[in-house]
């Protein structure tokens, strides 16, 4: 799933969007270069880890010892918990840099020079070191026994669901193609796949994908990997010690998906990768359609790739990515407007329920938590279909405003 972004989280962190879609308007070549530029930007990013968050720890000390003398003496214990945040920090840098290996060679249709571990480390923005630390909490979220309550509250309504549209004991569960969008680190997707169904993630976001890919193909042993994901929250502690809990990962076996299993992740934009129509049999978004620039772009191809009697199952709230950015199209709708459009495109409503509270990336031990009250339903594309799936009396209409937007962008 997509990474939260445009809110202050539980650390008081600003989280951000995906990179710019400018490039998106380039030449094939310029666009090339700009996601080489991009790509290496978040490897130096993942490198850069340790120094930013040290720096952090510096300024806490500093201003440790510029307290009068007997205020320090009433804290003994501070500066040898900073202490320990920097270990906790440096092993951290430690998962990060085997993240990172080899992440050159992830891709089979692009190339991004070659690496070098010994080149020197670059600098990197505070945009892209909160989307690191939030990456950092999606290991949590997904692979660890602490996010289990946050999966059984946004993945398991999911996963109810295709289990009653497509009822394993009553069709081919391997014929049923599921398509997972914003799919972050594939444990939803990978759940789907592990019930029997032929199940494709799709993610964009290099952060998400490097990610994925080290706990999906590289971790076969359960929880043997540690992580220390609330190490950069200095505020909101009841105790010094929750800053520097361990998690550990993942918490099953990625490999131990059955035999035979149909399960793959898919790197590009959901936009520009899925155009083939009446492809896929459920298309299951959680925690996604508001990073869209506009989300009718996103229910306009959700229709387009469904097959008829396919199905749409969603979650998720509307925190619109691009709201505040400057320089990006963002189109902020309300759940009301979004289902008159889900309506008027075909789709029939079959499960809704417009309150469904659930926490992301949650620290269940912070004294700040935020509660998302999520919308969930599940819209079916007719088996039966009229023009373009719309309603019988809007088609001409709708085909006309289409023809109009095709003629406007020829000029």
């Amino acid at each position: 799933m997509a990474e939260r972004t445009g809110e202050l989280n539980a650390d008081g962190e600003q989280e951000e969007a995906y990179f710019c879609k400018e490039r998106l308007k380039c030449s094939p070549e310029e666009d090339e270069r700009l996601e080489r530029q991009h790509f290496w930007k978040v490897i130096d990013a993942f490198r850069y880890y340790r120094i930013h968050v040290h720096e952090r720890v510096n300024r806490a000390e500093r201003q440790f010892r510029s307290l009068p003398e007997h205020h320090r003496m009433l804290l003994p214990n501070f500066l040898s918990n900073m202490a320990k945040i920097r270990r906790c920090v440096d092993h951290n840098q430690q998962v990060l840099q085997a993240i990172v290996h080899n992440c050159v060679h992830m891709f089979e249709n692009m190339e991004y020079g070659e690496d070098d571990d010994m080149r020197k480390v670059r600098p990197s923005s505070t945009f892209d070191m909160d989307k690191l630390k939030s990456t950092i909490k999606q290991f949590v979220r997904d692979w660890s026994e602490a996010g289990k309550p946050e999966r059984e509250s946004c993945y398991q309504p999911l996963i109810s669901e295709i289990l009653r549209i497509f009822p394993r004991d009553q069709c081919d569960a391997s014929k049923i193609s599921i398509l997972v969008p914003g799919a972050g680190l594939g444990r939803l997707a990978w759940e789907i796949a592990r019930l029997g169904y032929a199940c494709q993630g799709n993610e964009w976001s290099f952060f998400m994908l490097f990610s994925s890919n080290f706990v999906l193909n590289r971790c076969d042993g359960v929880n043997s990997m540690t992580l220390y994901p609330w190490v950069h929250q200095f505020s909101n502690n009841k105790r010094s010690s929750d800053q520097t809990r361990p998690v550990t990962f993942p918490d099953v076996n990625p490999h131990s998906l059955p035999p035979n299993s149909d399960f793959s992740m898919v790197a590009g934009d959901f936009q520009e990768v899925y155009k083939e129509p009446n492809t896929w049999d459920c298309v299951t978004t959680c925690f996604f359609i508001d990073t869209a620039h506009n989300v009718i772009d996103y229910i306009e191809t959700i229709w387009k790739i469904l097959k008829p009697g396919g199905a749409w199952i969603n979650l998720g709230p509307l925190l619109y990515h691009f709201e505040n950015m400057a320089n990006e199209l963002s189109v902020e709708l309300s759940y009301e407007d979004i289902k008159a459009v889900i309506l008027k495109y075909g789709f029939q409503m079959e499960v809704e329920r417009e309150s469904v509270p659930t926490t992301y990336t949650e620290n269940d031990r912070s004294m700040l938590k935020y509660l998302y009250d999520c919308v969930f339903f599940v819209a079916r594309k007719p088996a039966h279909l009229f023009s373009n799936g719309v309603q019988r009396g809007q088609a001409r209409q709708f085909e006309e405003f289409q023809q109009k937007d095709r003629d406007d962008s020829m000029t």
